[in-house]
C-alpha cells in the first residue's frame, strides 16, 4: 500500500508520495545545516595596529574565541596565521603600512572555513601571539606582537661619559596608550591622548632646565604593560617618577586634580582610592598582556621593611604636597591632600613616585579644556615647578643667579648674543620678545651659555 502526504495550499490540494517527502525533507535539512554553519563561524570584526619603539602589535577583534595556528615562512619573510572557522569582516587596507617591522598584510579563505592571514615582515622579526577574553568592554581578541631582532651595542672601554656631573633624571609616564584608551570623555576624548600631550610638554620643560633630564616611559600611541613601565623607570636610573592620568566618574559635574602615592599598608583604606587603583591596575587586561606571564599581585609582602623604601614613601608624600600647592594656584583640586592607593605603576619605592590625576575627563567643560594645548601646558608647568622645588629643597638643584644686560646705545641683539656667547633666538625666547627692536635702558635676562 502506498501512503501519500496530502495537504492544501491557497490554490489547490497537493499530494506528495514518500520519495518526494524524503527529497524535500533532505533539502530542508541541508538548508538548516548550512544556516547553522554560517552562524557558528567566528567573525573577525576589526584589525588595529600599534607601532612601539621595540615592537609592532596587531589586534584582531573576534566575535568569539578561536583556535589558530601560527608559523613562519622564509624567502621572503612571512608570518602566517590560520584561524579556524572564521570569516574576515575587517578592512585591513586601512592600516598605516609599511611600518618599521610590518611591510604588508593580506588574507584569504582556506578549506573548511579557515581564514589565512599573511604578514609580510622584515628579516629577523620574531612573532608572539596570544588570545584575550572579553574584558572591560573589549571583545575576544587575538594579539600578534612582532619584535625585530635587537642590535648588539658594543661599548668601548675607553669611552668617557659626556658629563662629569649626573643630571637629575625624571621619568614621565603617560598613562594608558595603544589598545588601552583609558577613560573616555563625553565628546570621545581619550585619556591616553591627554596624558601623552601633558607628558611631552612636561618633558620639554625638564629638558630645558639645566641639570635635569626627562625620560618618557612612552612617547607615542602604543601600549606599555605596568611591569615594563616600572622596569623602564629603573633602567633609566630615574631619580623621580611622575605618572600622568585623567579620571572619570558617572557624575559629570565632578572636577579637579588629585595626587596619589603608593599605599603603605597591604590594603587601601580609602574606598574611592581603592576603586581608582583597581581601575588603573586593570590596564594590562585592556591593553593586552600575555596570560600567565604576569604576577597576579605586583606587590611583594613586607617590601616596606627596607629603610630606603621607607624614605621613598616619605619623599613621595613630600613631592605630592608640592604638586598640590602648585595645582591650587589657578586650577581646581579635588582633594587638598595626597591620597594613597595600591597602584602597580608606583612600585619603584626607592625613588619619589606619584600619580597625578589631572582632572575629570567625564566633565564636558573640563574635557574641552583638557583638549587644549594651553591648558595642558598649564598642568605641565605646575608639575615642573613642583619638581624643581623638590630637588632645590634636597640640595641637588641650584638655581643660577640670572645675568641681566642693560641695553645701551648702539646695542643689537646680535652684538649682545655674541658678547654672552648665546644665540639671538634664546634671548628672544627667555625674554618673551616677539620683535628684535630694543630700547635703551631695557633690561634683558641672559641665557646660560
Amino acid at each position: 500500500m502506498v501512503m501519500a502526504l496530502t495537504y492544501l495550499t491557497k490554490r489547490k490540494q497537493l499530494t506528495l508520495f514518500p520519495k518526494q517527502v524524503f527529497i524535500l525533507g533532505f533539502i530542508a535539512f541541508l538548508c538548516l545545516f548550512s544556516h547553522v554553519s554560517v552562524a557558528s563561524a567566528t567573525s573577525i570584526n576589526a584589525v588595529r595596529m600599534w607601532t612601539a619603539p621595540d615592537h609592532t602589535r596587531l589586534v584582531f577583534d573576534l566575535s568569539q574565541s578561536v583556535q589558530y595556528d601560527l608559523f613562519r615562512l622564509h624567502n621572503p619573510e612571512r608570518v602566517v596565521i590560520d584561524i579556524q572557522k572564521t570569516k574576515m569582516n575587517a578592512n585591513v587596507s586601512k592600516l598605516d603600512l609599511p611600518d618599521p617591522v610590518l611591510l604588508s598584510i593580506r588574507h584569504g579563505k582556506q578549506s573548511k572555513g579557515t581564514t589565512r592571514i599573511v604578514l609580510d615582515v622584515k628579516a629577523g622579526v620574531s612573532p608572539r601571539s596570544f588570545l584575550l577574553k572579553k574584558a572591560k568592554g573589549k571583545p575576544h581578541r587575538l594579539v600578534i606582537d612582532l619584535t625585530p631582532k635587537q642590535k648588539k651595542v658594543i661599548k668601548s672601554k675607553t669611552q668617557q661619559p659626556k658629563n662629569k656631573h649626573k643630571d637629575i633624571i625624571i621619568a614621565v609616564d603617560a598613562g594608558h596608550g595603544g589598545e588601552d584608551p583609558g577613560a573616555i570623555g563625553p565628546n570621545k576624548l581619550y585619556e591616553k591622548q591627554i596624558t601623552l600631550g601633558i607628558a611631552k610638554r612636561l618633558a620639554d620643560m625638564i629638558n630645558a632646565q639645566a641639570g635635569m633630564q626627562a625620560v618618557l616611559v612612552r612617547n607615542g600611541d602604543y601600549f606599555v604593560k605596568l611591569r615594563n613601565r616600572v622596569k623602564k623607570v629603573r633602567s633609566a636610573g630615574a631619580d623621580m617618577m611622575i605618572s600622568v592620568h585623567a579620571d572619570a566618574v558617572k557624575q559629570r559635574h565632578v572636577q579637579g586634580a588629585s595626587v596619589y602615592t603608593l599605599s603603605e599598608s597591604g590594603a587601601t583604606p580609602d574606598r574611592i582610592a581603592a576603586a581608582l587603583a583597581a581601575k588603573e591596575n586593570a590596564s594590562d587586561l585592556i591593553g593586552g598582556v600575555m596570560p600567565g606571564q604576569e604576577v597576579s599581585d605586583p606587590f611583594i609582602r613586607n617590601i616596606l621593611g627596607d629603610m630606603a623604601k621607607r624614605d621613598g614613601l616619605d619623599s613621595s608624600e613630600m613631592f605630592a604636597n608640592l604638586i598640590l600647592t602648585q595645582l591650587k594656584q589657578g586650577l581646581p583640586v579635588k582633594y587638598g591632600k595626597p591620597k594613597h592607593a595600591r597602584f602597580a605603576v608606583l612600585t619603584a619605592l626607592e625613588i619619589p613616585s606619584v600619580l597625578v590625576e589631572v582632572d575629570y575627563i567625564s566633565n564636558p567643560k573640563r574635557e574641552r579644556l583638557l583638549r587644549t594645548k594651553a591648558h595642558q601646558q598649564k598642568l605641565a608647568k605646575a608639575m615642573f615647578t613642583a619638581t624643581k622645588s623638590y630637588f632645590t629643597r634636597m640640595g641637588r638643584l641650584h638655581e643660577a643667579t640670572p645675568t641681566i644686560h642693560t641695553v645701551h646705545q648702539g646695542d643689537s641683539l646680535w652684538s649682545i648674543a655674541k658678547k654672552y656667547g648665546v644665540s639671538v633666538s634664546s634671548i628672544l625666547k627667555l625674554n618673551a620678545l616677539k620683535q628684535q627692536a630694543l630700547k635703551v635702558g631695557q633690561r634683558l635676562r641672559m641665557p646660560q651659555s
